[in-house]
C-alpha cells in the first residue's frame, strides 16, 4: 500500500459526496478513531457504504429511519476481515467528527483523518482489525508530517459528550503495542 495522490493504493475506492475543502490542506494532524455498525452490532452487507454516499434506505431496518437523512463519511473503513474503503481523499475534509475538539482546538474535521472500524463499543475488534489500522497508521505518518503516533485519538476524546466510540472494546494498548513494533 501507498498514499497517492492522497488516495491509498491496492484497496478500494467508493467516493463519498460527504467532503469539502480543508482550510489548510497541508494541516493534516489528528487520527481519529471511530467505530461503525449498520444496523447496530451487525456486520455484514453494505449498509455503512450507502449511509456514507446518502443511499441508506429507511424501510431496511427501523434503525435507519432515524439516520438515512444524516450527510456524513470518513476517509477509511476497514472492515472486519481487514477489507479497506476509502470514501473522502485525506486532503479533503470528510465529516466524521462533528462538533468537537482537540487540545483546545476546535472543529477536527478541519485538521483531521477519520478512520471508521467496523465495530462496536462493547464487541472486541479483530486481529487483522488492528494489524490493518497499524499499517494505515504508519502510512500516514510516513506521508503527513504533522502527524505521529501521539496524535492519535478517540472520537470519544474530541466529543465525550456525545461520542463513545471507539469504545471499551477498543484496545489502546495493543494500538501502541504495535506500532512501537513497528517503529513509527
Amino acid at each position: 500500500m501507498q498514499i497517492q495522490n492522497h488516495l491509498m493504493t491496492e484497496i478500494e475506492h467508493v467516493f463519498s459526496p460527504n467532503f469539502n475543502s480543508r482550510p489548510n490542506e497541508d494541516d493534516i494532524s489528528l487520527i481519529v478513531i471511530h467505530n461503525i455498525s449498520l444496523p447496530p452490532k451487525q456486520f455484514t452487507g453494505d449498509y455503512i457504504t450507502q449511509l456514507f454516499c446518502n443511499q441508506l434506505a429507511p424501510d431496511k431496518h427501523p434503525f435507519f429511519k432515524q439516520i438515512h437523512q444524516l450527510t456524513v463519511s470518513a476517509h477509511l473503513l476497514i472492515r472486519r476481515e481487514s477489507h479497506i474503503i476509502q470514501y473522502v481523499p485525506f486532503n479533503k475534509r470528510a465529516w466524521h467528527a462533528g462538533q468537537s475538539n482537540y487540545q483546545g482546538r476546535d472543529n477536527c474535521n478541519d485538521f483531521s483523518i477519520g478512520i471508521e472500524l467496523e465495530g462496536a463499543d462493547t464487541i472486541a475488534y479483530t486481529e487483522q482489525q488492528y494489524l490493518k489500522l497499524t499499517k494505515v497508521i504508519q502510512l500516514l505518518i510516513k506521508t503527513y508530517p504533522n502527524l505521529s503516533k501521539n496524535r492519535i485519538t478517540g472520537h470519544s476524546d474530541i466529543a465525550p459528550q456525545r461520542k463513545t466510540d471507539p469504545g471499551q472494546s477498543f484496545s489502546w494498548s495493543l494500538l501502541f503495542q504495535l506500532l512501537d513494533e513497528k517503529a513509527c
